[in-house]
């Protein structure tokens, strides 16, 4: 009898000890964070904060997931506000639908730490155009961090205490690409007209704003140092692009596409940022024409952005931070 009441108040023990545990916050270890920093890192203060990843769904291979825990810290020691994702964001043929198992395999089981789990502002890249990239759109619908409400959209921000606001134009770059390469139109992918409405809506946003910074993120580069640095494609995205860019003097232009990390400034308002190093690195070299830095390895990049300037660090797969500079005003 005395065995019998023991066994049940240890039961009784148990049961509220598994309570409490349920009713309390998950465990950082279990939510892909597992403590640290990356070292050396630079908070501004009341700067806006994000992070800016490209071509990376890869089901966590090719250093997908060192540099998704590296994304973890980061976010976790700047407490960024969003995440950006330059295109390319499903290898190799993007999702099907939104029941696509690619979402589990390389987004949601991937991106785990809860610093991760803030907005992720995405661009379509040429492998996302290889299935269906309605289904990234419509994703947006059952997620609550993934936000893409259109091929193509615009978002302004705040700095923190700060009444200045940063516009930022998410471009599809696919398309335009596709339209200089003679390429047929269809009703659901390339629709003829499709490109110009886009270039009339780029430059309604830019022209109507009046935001200290004008950023826009794409994920076909205008310049770069990678195996692509002489090739048509990029030739023909600038001269499409850079005209613009100068007319409503873009500050900042963010793209991925070539595999690494890298920063140039040519003549022009404009910086011109890599981020294309989520997973899978090519071999780079310094761009000729205003060439800053360039790392051919896996990482990504955090922005910092204030009245003054925009704080760009640029951080490896190892959680090093490789080269960082600031953009004035």
């Amino acid at each position: 009898m005395k065995l019998w009441l023991s066994c049940i108040v240890v039961f009784l023990l148990l049961a509220g000890a598994l309570q409490n545990t349920q009713a309390q916050a998950p465990l950082v270890e279990d939510l892909g964070y597992k403590g640290g920093s990356i070292k050396g890192i630079k908070k501004l203060e009341n700067a806006l904060h994000f992070l800016v990843i490209g071509d990376w769904g890869r089901n966590g291979e090719n250093y997908q997931k060192e540099v998704a825990a590296g994304m973890g810290k980061a976010a976790h020691d700047l407490d960024a506000d969003f995440i950006v994702a330059t295109g390319d964001n499903f290898y190799p043929y993007g999702v099907a639908s939104t029941r696509d198992y690619h979402w589990i395999s390389s987004f949601e089981s991937i991106y785990r730490a809860q610093s991760l789990h803030v907005r992720w502002f995405p661009v379509l890249g040429n492998h996302d155009y290889g299935s269906n990239p309605d289904a990234q759109v419509e994703y947006t619908q059952i997620s609550s961090r993934w936000t893409m409400p259109a091929r193509y959209y615009s978002r302004k921000f705040r700095e923190r205490d700060s009444s200045n606001s940063v516009l930022i134009l998410f471009i599809d770059t696919d398309p335009i690409e596709k339209e200089f390469r003679g390429h047929p139109y269809d009703s659901i992918k390339y629709k003829k007209g499709y490109v110009q409405q886009q270039k009339e809506w780029i430059q309604r946003e830019l022209s109507q704003s009046n935001a200290k910074w004008k950023i826009v993120v794409g994920h076909h580069p205008l310049y770069t140092g990678g195996w692509r640095k002489d090739s048509k494609d990029v030739a023909n995205m600038k001269d499409f692009l850079e005209p613009i860019f100068h007319q409503y003097k873009v500050d900042l232009y963010i793209a991925g596409h070539e595999h690494h990390l890298e920063h140039v400034k040519p003549a022009g308002p404009t910086h011109h940022i890599i981020s294309g190093a989520g997973s899978e690195a090519r071999p780079v070299k310094i761009h000729p024409n205003g060439g800053k830095f360039v790392a051919g390895t896996q990482g990504f990049a955090s922005f910092s952005v204030t009245n003054k300037e925009i704080l760009v660090q640029f951080i490896d797969y190892k959680d090093q931070i490789i080269h960082t500079v600031s953009l004035p005003k």
